[in-house]
């Protein structure tokens, strides 16, 4: 799975920009094996996007090269946090080309407190010539000191879960990963596990302050 028109996360940069400090900043990566929510995509994958964030609320956009074609995504939301809590509510696009796959958007909603994080989505899927599809995702992961383990399922059209169990650190300004994932056969017609590798690093565009 993996955007919404970059003519839309403009239009949403506009309104809300106001007088706070807004921030920008790159990345780029590659990963020996492209997952997405345990399902496989594309073999020796690169990819990049761009993120731009403003007293809470957020944009972007991100791309990566999948078998016969790209997939490019686009998202937009808001985040904040009440007391040790983290709250964030958006929206994700998922497009591509060369009819890889068919588009699909989602509202997701998110909470966390401390190294406990719950996310859901909830999407449509346009299922090319058929009926579109609706689904559900849930994923309760469990994060620190670079350690994660990521527990995963779908519902409504769709069905399957699906396990991960990683490390990440940053090593001479690189970020690495490391993660397993294990797929049930009703996510990817069979069982299976991957191990798949991650190299990337991040940059910082630009910064403004606040206005007098």
């Amino acid at each position: 799975m993996h955007k919404t028109p970059l003519l839309t996360l403009a239009s949403l940069s506009v309104l809300i920009a106001g007088h706070a400090r807004a921030e920008v900043s790159a990345n780029v990566g590659w990963m020996n094996d492209y997952y997405y929510r345990g399902i496989f995509q594309a073999r020796s994958s690169a990819a990049g996007g761009i993120d731009w964030s403003q007293s809470g609320f957020y944009a972007g956009t991100w791309a990566a090269d999948v078998d016969d074609g790209l997939e490019i995504d686009g998202f937009f939301g808001y985040a904040r946090e009440i007391g040790d809590v983290s709250l964030s509510a958006g929206f994700t696009g998922y497009y591509y080309t060369q009819d890889f796959d068919d588009t699909y958007q989602e509202l997701n909603l998110g909470a966390a407190l401390e190294f406990v994080s719950l996310a859901v989505a909830l999407g449509e899927y346009g299922n090319f010539d058929g009926p579109a599809e609706d689904y559900t995702w849930y994923a309760l992961t469990l994060e620190k000191n670079g350690f994660h383990g990521r527990l995963a399922t779908f519902g409504r059209d769709f069905d399957g879960s699906y396990l991960e169990l990683g490390y990440s650190r940053k090593l001479a300004e690189l970020d690495l990963g490391l993660t397993l994932i294990v797929a049930d056969d009703r996510l990817v017609g069979e069982s299976t596990e991957s191990l798949v590798f991650s190299i990337g690093k991040s940059f910082e565009i630009g910064r403004s302050g606040e206005s007098p």
